[in-house]
């Protein structure tokens, strides 16, 4: 199956490399059918691209790499959507965004993965996080120069 991008062009993929969405993203519920890419210059960091929408795709980092101490605590409702039960493998990630020449990540409505099931979601957390953090701007320049 061939998905168009904007960011990286035509992309080959599998049906099986697409996770499903079954609420879409925050603001994006119509958008259902995504791509997990690698970055090819940034290790660190991840897109979300949409498999429907050329011009959609979401900077997209592990949180442990910047919070260390990160938990995601979400009601169980909401892991319905995914199917997670005790056996699937999981992933979480946070979407990246440049607010006012400042890198941030959104810790409050994480993403999650049910790798197993190819399925994800958006979870917005039932404990007190931030919605906005800030990357430390000297770590992500001695990130990019090493």
């Amino acid at each position: 199956m061939l998905v168009q991008s904007s960011r990286f062009g035509a992309l080959r993929v599998e049906s099986q490399d697409m996770f499903l969405f079954p609420n879409g993203l925050i603001g994006y519920e119509d958008f259902r059918r995504w791509l997990l890419l690698a970055d090819a210059e940034n290790n660190a960091i991840g897109w979300l691209q949409s498999a429907t929408h050329p011009d959609i795709a979401f900077a997209v980092v592990s949180p442990r790499r910047f919070v260390p101490d990160y938990r995601v605590r979400v009601p169980r409702q909401q892991l319905a959507t995914i199917e997670l039960d005790y056996y699937d493998r999981a992933f979480v990630l946070n979407v990246l965004a440049k607010h006012d020449h400042r890198l941030t990540l959104n810790l409050k409505a994480p993403l999650l993965f049910n790798l197993d099931r190819r399925l994800g979601g958006q979870m917005v957390t039932s404990e007190d996080q931030p919605l906005q953090w800030d990357l430390c701007t000297p770590l992500l320049r001695l990130r990019k120069s090493a």
